[in-house]
């Protein structure tokens, strides 16, 4: 039980972060572009690398707790592949096939890469 209060408790944190990250992009940057969607997904993937290096080499006695709380729960919420999915099938919709690909593939690929990057430097700082 106390694992799903962890979960719940960091997924709404993440919800609420990534709704504020999102509005941020589209007050500053414009609704052109699901720039908020690219930036919760690229940087949730990055903090989950930092999160798994951490927790690999830290040797924590509640490891377990903190990986349910932020790497399930607040990262859970945070990164929006659902919502990413949809701005690709609209993207498609509108017959914005070039821009659909360009967005699907460069956001899978700067994920994966934030992920490698979270993990190579919590390698690289942890002993």
């Amino acid at each position: 039980m106390q694992h799903l209060f962890l979960i719940a408790a960091g997924g709404a944190l993440g919800a609420v972060s990534r709704h504020a990250v999102n509005q941020a992009c589209l007050r500053y940057i414009g609704p052109e572009y699901p720039w908020g969607i690219l930036a919760v997904n690229v940087a949730g993937s990055f903090a989950l690398g930092l999160l798994v290096g951490w927790l690999a080499h830290a040797g924590r006695p509640d490891a377990t707790e903190m990986r349910m709380a932020l790497g399930v729960g607040f990262l859970g919420a945070f990164t929006t592949m659902s919502a990413f999915a949809l701005d690709i099938v609209l993207m498609l919709e509108r017959r914005e096939l070039v821009t659909a690909l360009v967005y699907g593939g460069g956001t899978v690929m700067a994920s994966i890469l934030a992920v490698m990057a979270g993990l190579f430097l919590m390698r690289a700082v942890m002993p």
